[in-house]
């Protein structure tokens, strides 16, 4: 949302059912992210709460919330301008639909599909894991 990548996280964990979530097993861990322009994404990931299914972002020129965000759909949004109104589109048929166009016809895809993307994301997990582990706040770069 911001274009930048995350310089330092701070995570928790939460288990409520030390049954069904073995050690090793997560249940909801909560994290949080600083950017090099300040700011902060507060984020939640879980597989016990339900209803959660939520985006919110603050910013100096308003706000936005989707809710549900991440789901099969329809994604519901609205602003600080009013609701968004747009057509339901079912978001993983669009990226199979954009990934055998660049594996079929060739075409530059948006964001690169090299790896080096899902590679940070991967530093970026494992540092929110270190950051549960330790209880302190780790730097990423």
């Amino acid at each position: 949302m911001v274009g930048e990548e995350p310089i330092w996280v701070t995570a928790q964990e939460t288990k409520t059912d030390p049954v069904k979530f073995k050690k090793g097993i997560d249940e909801t861990i909560q994290f949080q992210m600083e950017f090099p322009s300040g700011a902060v994404a507060s984020c939640l990931s879980t597989y016990a709460m339900n209803g959660l299914d939520k985006f919110y972002l603050n910013g100096s020129k308003g706000w936005v919330e989707m809710q549900p965000s991440s789901g099969y759909g329809p994604i519901k949004g609205k602003t600080n301008k009013g609701p968004l109104e747009l057509p339901h589109v079912t978001h993983q048929t669009v990226q199979m639909d954009e990934m055998a166009r660049i594996i079929l016809d060739g075409k530059v895809p948006e964001v690169a599909v090299d790896g080096k993307e899902g590679l940070k994301d991967m530093k970026i997990i494992d540092a929110i894991f270190k950051s549960i582990k330790t209880g302190k706040k780790v730097m990423l770069g």
